[in-house]
């Protein structure tokens, strides 16, 4: 006890007296920021390992408390390798977590590294009929489906994973592609503008705890991919029949069709739409 309060002594004595306007706002800052660092951690695998953190955290007090000299040693020596550690362990949610902030971060919005995105093409509406029609044709014979559909962020490591196909979208196609003991059925699609540019592809794999339990691989793979990149994906589920679709790792489950074409007809016209930028750009002259 003595030598915490000897830790809090020395802390208080060298802290600068006079708070400013400055020191409130980075207070805030980090307030926020731990705040969603915590709302981020909870809804991943890593909370698990927060939690023991926090139980070794707990000891270490104690042994200070204590003075348990040969467990101080320990955690002196192990501290040195556990960030590195740490840093290995979490690799794959502080991946996430870095595609997430820039792909939502409205600084690149304002000043864009990479102007070449919205120079391609982008998907109709009459992609958004097909894919609703085809969908729903599906869902009645419960024909599982899973349709990602390309925005500013590139699927290419996504297309690589399965046939490259390169056709022009159809109600038609999409049904065939996902009929049962097909060579493509199985896997996602990918839809890049108004066609269909590779089939079976390979999706990551939600880890969100807090999606329902009774959710299979298909519906954790079309929210992993929407975790991970800006696209939107169409899930028809072989089981009930019904359709869902995926957005910013968010499931909207049991949409009906007028719904469906609204949502993606936002997230269509949400692609099109203006930025806010440094200088002017020239209008595209199919207005997709």
């Amino acid at each position: 006890m003595d030598t915490i309060r000897r830790f809090i002594t020395n802390y208080m004595s060298v802290m600068p007296v006079k708070v400013t306007v400055i020191d409130g706002i980075e207070i805030l800052l980090i307030a926020i920021a731990l705040y969603y660092v915590f709302l981020w951690v909870k809804s991943t695998r890593a909370w698990m390992l927060v939690k023991g953190l926090v139980v070794l955290i707990v000891v270490c007090l104690f042994a200070i408390i204590f003075d348990m000299k040969v467990i101080l040693w320990i955690f002196r020596n192990v501290l040195q390798v556990g960030i590195t550690a740490l840093i290995i362990v979490f690799q794959p949610e502080l991946r996430k977590a870095l595609e997430q902030l820039g792909r939502k971060s409205q600084f690149f919005s304002i000043i864009p590294f990479d102007d070449s995105r919205e120079k391609g093409e982008k998907f109709s509406e009459y992609t958004v009929n097909e894919i609703v029609k085809a969908a729903f044709e599906l869902g009645k014979t419960k024909t599982g489906a899973l349709i990602v559909i390309e925005r500013d962020i590139p699927l290419t490591e996504y297309e690589n994973t399965g046939i490259e196909l390169d056709s022009l979208i159809s109600s038609q196609l999409l049904i065939n592609i996902f009929e049962h003991n097909t060579p493509l059925h199985d896997g996602a699609i990918i839809v890049k503008g108004d066609r269909i540019t590779a089939a079976t592809c390979y999706l990551p794999l939600s880890d969100n705890m807090e999606l329902s339990k009774e959710l299979g691989t298909r519906h954790r793979a079309g929210v992993g991919v929407s975790e991970a990149t800006d696209s939107v994906t169409v899930i028809v589920s072989e089981e009930t029949g019904k359709v869902s679709i995926a957005v910013e790792g968010t499931l909207i489950r049991g949409v009906d069709g007028d719904l469906l074409k609204s949502k993606l007809e936002s997230y269509r016209k949400n692609t099109d739409g203006k930025k806010f930028r440094l200088w002017k750009k020239e209008k595209s002259i199919n207005g997709l």
